[in-house]
């Protein structure tokens, strides 16, 4: 079965109402030269909406994976993804399209920032896919980089700001869509320990404003600092929790 997504910006509807994740029974197989590699191997798993949660495990076991399923960029093989009333693994690229670009924020490791652009162009940028006018596009990204600390940062390029600076922006650029999800990938990975501490405090007052927060890391100081800690190993999610 094809599992790949159309991953073209769609023109985007009214937003699709989202709660928390449900998985049941997840499976994800793909080939990998002349073998078939399975990362999922029957994941069941609830996410509470507004709830922060962490995911470790070792290189290549899947978080990556599991991360594109929850960011509806992938489908399943077999089983649910449901974020809301939407199950990723049968709604139309159509749905896929607006549940992206109106509910699910990214967040990467290396800011995936064009170097050309200033702090507000970047995030004005990331709410292309949802069709608003220029004004209202520069209103909202004005908004979220206050909401960042960084209204006096407009202007400049990713090259003239710190490197927590920048992940900042990326935040921005997430939020301003004002998703329901913020999916991170080791967002704290190229920072040092001081930076790493800002942008958890920043993460964590998005959350306590009821965004549910998803959060890859290598990092055992990150994930303490979650609800929820969640082990991805030889296919399967354990709760680590303590």
């Amino acid at each position: 079965m094809d599992t790949t997504i159309d991953t073209t910006p769609e023109s985007v509807e009214a937003p699709v109402a989202a709660a928390g994740y449900r998985l049941s029974a997840v499976v994800k197989t793909y080939a990998q030269k002349k073998r078939t590699v399975t990362p999922l191997k029957g994941v069941d798993l609830e996410i509470g909406a507004g709830e922060f949660a962490t995911i470790q495990g070792p290189t290549g076991g899947g978080k990556s994976t599991l991360l594109q399923l929850l960011g509806a960029l992938d489908r399943p093989t077999s089983g649910s993804v449901k974020l809301g009333d939407i199950d990723i693994a049968t709604a139309s690229n159509a749905q896929l399209g607006r549940l992206r670009a109106t509910q699910i924020g990214f967040v990467f490791q290396g800011f995936n920032l064009i170097p050309t652009l200033t702090a507000q162009e970047n995030v004005e940028m990331g709410l292309a896919p949802l069709g608003l006018p220029a004004a209202e596009r520069h209103a909202r990204a004005v908004e979220a980089l206050t909401h960042v600390g960084l209204a006096d940062r407009l202007d400049h390029k990713p090259g003239e700001l710190s490197g927590g600076q920048q992940q900042r922006v990326a935040i921005a650029r997430a939020t301003a869509k004002r998703p329901a999800v913020l999916l991170a990938d080791e967002p704290t990975g190229n920072l040092d320990e001081s930076m790493r501490d800002e942008i958890l405090v920043l993460l964590e007052s998005l959350n306590a404003e009821g965004l549910t927060l998803l959060v890859v890391t290598h990092d055992s100081a990150v994930a303490k600092r979650a609800h929820r800690r969640l082990r991805l190993e030889k296919g399967e999610v354990r709760d680590i929790t303590r």
